[in-house]
């Protein structure tokens, strides 16, 4: 009986109830884009600062993560290096790296920059390397004079494929080393500042360059379940020598694991804006109803129907409206979302997306708990709102109906 008369009541004004429904609609519909289009945003700006050299899991020295000199380093690799043989899940992919600051210069400019010595068979798939090279070769295993460098390195060095580029550093001796390479190949990354940072040697050039034979920096890890990183922490860190330990990205990367952290909130409190503005029409139009039917509910009461069922079907044709209004906002959610799977480009704003350390296409993303929270809001704070005019419809008595 409620669905039947509740379903007649919304429609004996259909010019109100299709405004109170468009702004559902577009209230459900602004929800989940923007929900996605900010999904989109902290997926990329993740994605970009993982395969920044960070991975999922890196194996240092303690001492590492404070001062990055090679003094720190791992001088046997080899233990460690059978333990992520032996307890690392099928497809995970490890490798070795050393990293230290120096300084590349050549006839016209030098800068500070950030040398990386790589294996070069081990390192495509868990950073950018490999993947965004868009001018001349890799680096070949054990190359010796081989550099690779970012498009924006290169051209704020005037430089291009086939010169020379001298790297600095401090050495295992403390004493200033430096050598030249030959560039081999530029690479494209999200961010311009990542270009002008990295430089990638062969670990064995790293090596000869530093002074230090067979040693490395860091183990750099990334597994096939990111959400498993925490358990995998916890499986490989007790296996590790004494001197090593393992840190997962969210201890790497703290200001970026706190901003994710803080996302779920933040986007809880946008849908509450965002219903905040539909309520008052919503409440408005519940209201309007109730009073424009108060001969009505006074003749209900007089022929014996209880204030908790007229309560009960005023919000029943709330919750139809809601209903209603949030399948066709949904689709239309759905289907922005679709139409722009592509992705967004903002080369425009580049070094704005730069300053979040997001990359120039933002591909929104749609998740179950983005599209449960926003439903959720609207219906269960829907009720809420409708509960003042339904009580007032429950207090109507056939007295005061009659005097309407």
């Amino acid at each position: 009986m409620y669905l039947q008369l509740s379903w007649r009541n919304i429609w004996r004004n259909p010019k109100r109830t299709l405004i109170i429904l468009t702004a559902v609609v577009i209230g459900a519909w602004a929800m989940l884009l923007f929900g996605a289009l900010s999904r989109g945003m902290m997926e990329s700006m993740l994605s970009n600062s993982l395969n920044t050299l960070t991975g999922h899991i890196q194996i240092q020295k303690p001492e590492y993560r404070d001062d990055r000199v090679v003094e720190n380093r791992i001088n046997n690799p080899a233990p460690l290096e059978a333990v992520l043989k032996k307890n690392l899940p099928a497809g995970s992919r490890w490798t070795l790296r050393i990293e230290v600051g120096g300084v590349a210069s050549n006839a016209r400019n030098s800068e500070g920059i950030t040398i990386v010595g790589i294996d070069p068979n081990r390192e495509p798939g868990i950073s950018f390397y490999g993947d965004t090279l868009t001018q001349g070769r890799l680096l070949a295993p054990k190359e010796g004079h081989g550099i690779i460098i970012g498009k924006a390195l290169a051209d704020a060095f005037e430089t291009r494929l086939g010169r020379k580029l001298v790297l600095m550093t401090q050495g295992s001796d403390k004493e200033t080393q430096s050598r030249a390479f030959k560039i081999r190949g530029i690479y494209r990354a999200e961010l311009e500042a990542t270009e002008k940072q990295y430089v990638f040697i062969s670990l064995t050039a790293a090596q000869k360059l530093l002074g230090i034979k067979g040693g490395v920096t860091s183990a750099c890890i990334k597994v096939p379940d990111v959400n498993r990183v925490e358990h995998m922490v916890q499986t490989i860190g007790p296996n590790l020598p004494k001197d090593l330990v393992a840190l997962p990205w969210t201890k790497l990367l703290p200001l970026l694991n706190g901003y994710l952290g803080m996302f779920d909130s933040f986007m809880l409190l946008w849908y509450v804006v965002v219903f905040t503005a539909m309520a008052f029409g919503l409440v408005n139009t519940m209201l309007m109803a109730v009073l424009e039917r108060t001969r009505e509910f006074g003749l209900l009461k007089a022929l014996g129907m209880k204030p908790v069922h007229i309560v009960g079907g005023v919000l029943t044709e709330c919750v139809m409206l809601l209903a209603v209004g949030l399948g066709v906002g949904n689709l239309l959610g759905f289907a922005s979302v679709y139409a722009l799977s592509g992705g967004i480009d903002l080369s425009f704003l580049s070094q704005g997306s730069e300053f979040f350390g997001m990359g120039h296409i933002i591909v929104p993303v749609l998740t179950l708990k983005d599209i449960i929270y926003a439903n959720a809001v609207i219906l269960v704070l829907g009720q809420l709102v409708c509960l003042y005019p339904a009580l007032k419809a429950g207090r109507i008595t056939p007295v005061r109906a009659m005097t309407h």
